[in-house]
């Protein structure tokens, strides 16, 4: 307990100018000298309220410290000394810069304890923070959907249940067995039918109909009505037990899934039906162009395949990059198709006929095709033709690294969120472990109150006694479960 003469030492320096006060700091066992005259630069901060702390007694002191030494006139807290040497550079220079190799979270909670704003952090450091906030919100995702998954609402009827089960096992391969074996014959129907589609096309599997016009094989068409049979009952399956029907209508997968499958039966219907309203020569054109969209099912692959996702994401984050790539081979093209057609005109049998028809040239040349169906007869034309051909080369080569970094970022992130997710998991089948080891006595009380609801998962009581530096809101406020998300992984 400390003395009275140690409190009325600290109200004789606390009337004192604020000004003038001078105190001692100790962060994590670094000791730093403060001075009142720039603390106060910012009043609303723990510092500068630590300034005009003295004279309100021990209650106002240790209500912003850990401990206090009245005869040092030593403030201590245990919090980090590296992120506390970056807060304190708001005094002197009006803005704060995170230092390399500290976590962004971790940073952000310690300017909040030091009651420092977020505005004052430097937008290059808020990048990070920003980026390191979408990862773990994305590992909370995705620790929430395997929780969601594992867990059973005693209030939910038969049909609801139901709809889970059907979802998890059309949605979530790696879920069981089963559901793994469905996947591979989903993929092994997409690739059948885009080989029927292929091979169709052939004249010799081809017969001809009582018109002379030619037709797929009778046996192509069955197993093209089954492929399609599969498809329609696999998306009616996964429409019926989505939880959010207009999400999964609009997603971008699921209309490709529609355009698979849509021209099978609008052929059908103009086969049957479209002869009695309209000449059965357009009928047979509007079903072959029809025909056409079945490539759409190719892409059905993506479902399938992470890399194919990884490199949709990667091209989707790489317009940028893209965009100039053409907008340089759209220049190219014009500069070298005008000045081929210019050189090739005196030469009497030019196939240079007009710049628009030179483009073509320009495009198969600096894209290193080169048909050979146009191409120079000049000296001119020539020299104009091979520095196309090098310009077209380093147009083409400039944006392709970034597109491989994006696409080698994307693929890297969800190996670690993978992994982190999974790292989530296993703390709280720990938990869980220890919570059963500890045995019903030695578990908290507020534990037991929430075993005894049905409606509260059993893992949910356990969440809340694993502690860290970082807490994110797993799931819904009302069911107030927190996890616990390492930000430093």
């Amino acid at each position: 307990m400390l003395d009275n003469s140690g409190l009325q030492d600290q109200d004789s320096d606390a009337s004192e100018s604020s000004e003038a006060v001078e105190i001692i700091v100790n962060v994590g066992g670094i000791r730093q000298i403060l001075y009142g005259d720039i603390l106060n630069r910012y009043p609303e901060t723990r510092l500068s309220e630590l300034v005009n702390c003295l004279s309100g007694g021990y209650d106002a002191i240790f209500s912003l410290c850990d401990d206090y030494d009245p005869g040092k006139k030593e403030f201590y807290f245990d919090r980090d000394p590296d992120a506390f040497k970056c807060i304190v550079d708001v005094y002197y220079f009006g803005e704060v810069h995170m230092k390399k190799g500290i976590c962004p979270i971790c940073f952000k909670n310690e300017m909040e304890f030091w009651k420092v704003d977020l505005s004052l952090l430097d937008d290059c450091c808020k990048s990070h923070l920003s980026e390191k906030k979408e990862e773990l919100e994305e590992i909370a995702k995705r620790v929430q959907v395997i929780l969601d998954d594992l867990g059973l609402d005693a209030t939910e009827n038969r049909w609801k249940r139901c709809q889970k089960c059907i979802w998890k096992f059309m949605e979530k391969p790696e879920s069981s067995f089963p559901a793994r074996v469905t996947a591979v014959f989903s993929f092994l129907f997409i690739l059948l039918s885009s080989v029927v589609m292929c091979v169709g096309t052939i004249p010799e599997l081809q017969i001809e109909d009582s018109e002379g016009n030619r037709m797929e094989h009778p046996t192509l068409d069955r197993i093209e009505t089954v492929c399609i049979g599969w498809f329609t009952l696999e998306y009616v399956l996964r429409l019926i037990s989505s939880p959010n029907k207009l999400h999964f209508v609009l997603s971008f997968m699921n209309i490709i899934d529609v355009l698979a499958i849509l021209p099978f039966y609008v052929s059908l219907i103009l086969t049957h039906l479209g002869a009695t309203m309209m000449e059965l020569i357009n009928v047979q054109q509007a079903i072959q162009a029809l025909r056409i969209m079945r490539i759409a099912r190719i892409f059905k692959l993506a479902r399938h395949s992470s890399g194919l996702q990884t490199l949709t994401y990667a091209l989707k984050n790489s317009f940028k990059e893209l965009g100039l790539l053409l907008m340089y081979l759209a220049v190219g093209i014009f500069v070298f198709s005008a000045l081929g057609y210019t050189m090739e005109q005196s030469h009497p049998d030019t196939l240079f006929k007009s710049i628009p028809q030179s483009f073509w040239w320009a495009i198969i040349t600096m894209t290193t095709v080169g048909y050979g169906d146009i191409y120079p007869k000049t000296t001119l034309g020539k020299l104009n033709a091979a520095i196309s051909f090098l310009c077209g080369v380093i147009a083409i080569a400039l944006p392709i690294h970034p597109i491989i970094n994006n696409f080698v970022k994307y693929y890297n992130k969800q190996r670690v969120l993978e992994t982190a997710a999974k790292h989530e998991l296993e703390l709280m089948e720990l938990n869980l472990g220890e919570g059963k080891v500890g045995g019903a006595g030695h578990e908290p009380e507020d534990a037991r109150h929430k075993r005894k609801d049905p409606g509260v998962p059993v893992w949910s009581s356990n969440l809340k006694l694993s502690h860290s530096d970082t807490f994110i809101p797993l799931l819904s406020e009302e069911k107030h479960h927190r996890t616990r998300l390492q930000s430093c992984k």
